[in-house]
């Protein structure tokens, strides 16, 4: 008889054997997220991933959100050198001065479009016609045309680190592509 605890379900395979990586999958990974400043926050997150494990971000999150004032990008803009100079310091984030600069950046290029009328959640879930696309399950992908074409996107618009690659990752964790295995509990059902 099936069992309502998750920790006998099953999982997707990428999270099994870390209880921080199931409990992230179980509660956080693929669920739409339509908040705009959380969809932010969430690419930032994953444009510091980019040659590293989702697990050490993961473990540094809280001190990402920590050093970054809670990815709050009217703060996050006005960061300047002697910021920089102190995060690359910090041994909790990723020292990364192209990935800290980026972010400042990024931060900027939201409030661009947040100033034009521009709203991140709407643009962004504009890409996949506002609802969630369910993968086949069982082909992991790394990229789409709807990935390239919401990096392209970005890019115009001045972001930093929004590869195909890291925005396909990133509309995966948001809940924008449901990329859940098909013998997953959290798999939508089709």
């Amino acid at each position: 008889m099936p069992t309502n605890d998750k920790t006998e379900r099953s999982r997707c395979r990428w999270a099994q054997g870390d209880p921080l990586l199931a409990t992230y999958h179980d509660a956080e990974w693929g669920v739409p997220e339509r908040d705009p400043r959380a969809l932010w926050e969430k690419l930032m997150l994953d444009g510091f991933q980019a040659g590293l494990a989702w697990i050490t971000i993961l473990r540094k999150r809280d001190a990402f959100r920590n050093t970054f004032a809670g990815f709050d990008p009217d703060i996050v803009a006005r960061f300047s050198e002697p910021d920089i100079a102190t995060m690359l310091g910090n041994a909790g984030i990723v020292r990364s001065r192209a990935k800290i600069e980026a972010t400042i950046g990024n931060a900027r290029a939201y409030l661009a479009m947040r100033n034009a009328g521009e709203d991140f959640a709407d643009f962004v879930w504009g890409f996949v016609d506002g609802t969630p696309v369910i993968g086949d399950g069982e082909k992991a992908l790394t990229r789409s045309p709807a990935s390239e074409a919401l990096s392209a996107a970005l890019k115009q618009r001045g972001f930093k680190f929004v590869g195909p690659v890291i925005v396909y990752a990133w509309m995966q964790a948001c809940g924008l592509v449901d990329d859940h295995e098909t013998c997953c509990f959290r798999r939508a059902k089709s």
